[in-house]
């Protein structure tokens, strides 16, 4: 039986890709290409996708994706200041799309379902976020927003996996946990580290800051005990609910970081402007980092190249090396986006990254730890 990869690449678009989500039994994706059209794609037996439905509603690029797998409903947002949840009709076999009143006079930028499926966040260059539920009476969604304190444009959201709870990382240097338990869905949250006592809507339950970074990417661990960020200041970031004063960060010598992903409760996985994965370890003692993801080819020995080869070489390239011209990366542009697509014992054993090179890459962390030595996940 042939090793599988550790990683397989397949390029979707020629366009950047602003986001992609999965369906619950990874056959389909949904991508959206920065054009102001959705691109539903199902697996073939070659295990590539190709495109099955086109969402056409929005009017201006379409920022971010993401797919309800219980559920089965896909919700998109854009620069038109509008998002929308996509219901499957088997009867037409169409994508049907139902409004959401965002109430937002700036740019949606990044979107995000709940746990429950029952809710999601939308975060805008407004300065607020909208959390939005289905109104049945008038079959639309409405939305409540958190203004206070945010000052700038938000970037990234993250729901805890108590469903009450969201994580706001925006251009302000800041990375916020705010309560979301809504009165309107009859929420009844329990107390928690990250919300001591029962706060209502909005509540500003955690502040932290950035030092001098956009904060691009937030993400609560599996447990929902630590949340991990990532920073333009090329920071990486960790904070444990047990103590909220201390914030770990790490700053690195790569360039910045667009996303991360929680492997373990242990480790997490991030990617940005380097075109490359990279593994960080989380412990009561803060960040470390693990190891480089992207494993690169073994090139060739060119010491035996005969002299007829070498002219060979020089007469058709027009230069006698290519040493410093080719990309030792998967991707070949920056990576903006990272989704699970399997666990197993609480790990994350297969993950997919989507980037502004138009690629969607598949990553295997098995294959990744028998292909680099002595790495742990």
């Amino acid at each position: 039986m042939p090793q599988q990869k550790p990683q397989s690449a397949q390029q979707l678009f020629y366009e950047p890709i602003s986001g992609h989500a999965f369906n619950a039994d990874l056959t389909q994706i949904v991508v959206s290409n920065s054009t102001p059209h959705t691109h539903v794609m199902k697996r073939g037996a070659d295990g590539k996708y190709t495109e099955a439905y086109v969402l056409e509603q929005h009017l201006e690029r379409v920022t971010s994706v993401d797919w309800a797998p219980n559920s089965n409903r896909i919700v998109t947002c854009a620069g038109d200041r509008n998002a929308y949840v996509w219901n499957f009709e088997p009867e037409s076999g169409t994508w049907i799309p139902c409004l959401v009143l965002l109430r937002i006079n700036r740019a949606a930028t990044t979107v995000r379902w709940s746990p429950a499926e029952d809710r999601f966040a939308v975060g805008s260059g407004a300065r607020l976020l909208s959390v939005c539920y289905f109104d049945p009476e008038n079959n639309w969604w409405v939305s409540k927003h958190i203004k206070k304190p945010i000052r700038s444009t938000i970037l990234s959201v993250d729901w805890h996996p108590s469903n009450h709870l969201i994580a706001v990382g925006s251009c302000d240097f800041k990375c916020r946990v705010f309560s979301a338990a809504l009165k309107e869905m009859s929420d009844k949250p329990q107390t928690s580290l990250w919300m001591p006592k029962l706060s209502k809507f909005g509540t500003l339950l955690a502040e932290f800051d950035s030092n001098n970074g956009w904060v691009h990417g937030v993400k609560f661990s599996p447990s929902g005990n630590l949340l991990a960020w990532v920073a333009h200041d090329s920071s990486v970031n960790l904070v444990n609910s047990n103590n909220l004063e201390k914030v770990h960060t790490l700053l690195t010598s790569n360039l910045p970081y667009m996303c991360l992903l929680w492997l373990s409760e242990a480790s997490f996985v991030t990617a940005g402007h380097n075109m490359a994965p990279d593994l960080y370890h989380a412990s009561e003692n803060g960040v470390t980092f693990g190891a480089k993801l992207d494993v690169k080819k073994e090139k060739a020995a060119s010491g035996n190249m005969s002299a007829m080869a070498r002219f060979q070489k020089l007469d058709v390239q027009g230069k006698a090396e290519t040493e410093g011209t080719t990309l030792e990366t998967t991707h070949a542009n920056c990576i903006t986006e990272i989704r699970a697509m399997e666990s197993a014992n609480n790990k994350v054993t297969k993950f997919s990254t989507s980037g502004k090179d138009g690629k969607i890459v598949i990553w295997d962390t098995e294959s990744i730890c028998s292909a680099i030595a002595g790495l742990k996940i």
